[in-house]
């Protein structure tokens, strides 16, 4: 099996690529999306993030994710300490998943796959990338956030040219090129 990540920074269209593989039989496995699962059900994980940033973090058994936000994109140490809980858990999930895939190829789609050090392990990467006033536009229209906002969550992560260099493979996704043939002709060079 073929472990592949799919990686870009916010706005790129990571998710949108992520279906199309979906959609050609590809298995996906989108890492935010169980990292925030196991945030709310895996229990040791709940109570080592308890520890760190207090028993109100929960209330009522629910995850106060704006609290959360709140003091992780203020305090970079307090992100680091969350990320050093949430990775290891979401990476033992990631191949208990795949050891359950009957696919030749299987993706991980993570927005932090670098800086997680989530790609250690992995065969290949794809990086999805988009011009910036196209990031922005996009991710105004889906948050309802200003340019500021906006530009603030992309200058808090990692520059997607230096994603881009890290990468084995670019998709395009400016609006312009197609995306399925770069997606096609990615999987025929990993295959």
């Amino acid at each position: 099996m073929k472990k592949i990540g799919l990686t870009g920074g916010i706005g790129v269209g990571k998710t949108f690529v992520a279906k199309l593989f979906h959609q050609m039989g590809i298995p996906v496995f989108n890492a935010d999306v169980e990292a925030k699962k196991c945030m709310v059900s895996d229990l040791e994980l709940i109570k080592n993030i308890k520890l760190i940033f207090g028993n109100v973090i929960y209330i009522d058994g629910k995850l106060q994710k704006e609290i959360l936000a709140s003091i992780i994109f203020s305090d970079i140490k307090k992100l680091n300490e969350l990320n050093a809980l949430v990775h290891p858990v979401v990476k033992q999930s990631f191949l208990d998943w795949c050891e359950k895939q009957e696919s030749e190829i299987v993706v991980k789609e993570a927005a932090i796959l670098f800086e997680s050090n989530s790609h250690i392990g992995l065969d290949k990467v794809i990086c999805v990338t988009a011009p910036e006033n196209i990031r922005i536009q996009r991710v105004q229209q889906r948050d309802n956030d200003s340019i500021n906002q906006v530009k603030s969550r992309i200058e808090s992560q990692m520059k997607q040219s230096e994603k881009e260099k890290l990468s084995d493979y670019i998709i395009v996704n400016d609006g312009v090129e197609l995306i399925l043939p770069q997606v096609i002709k990615i999987i025929s060079q990993i295959s």
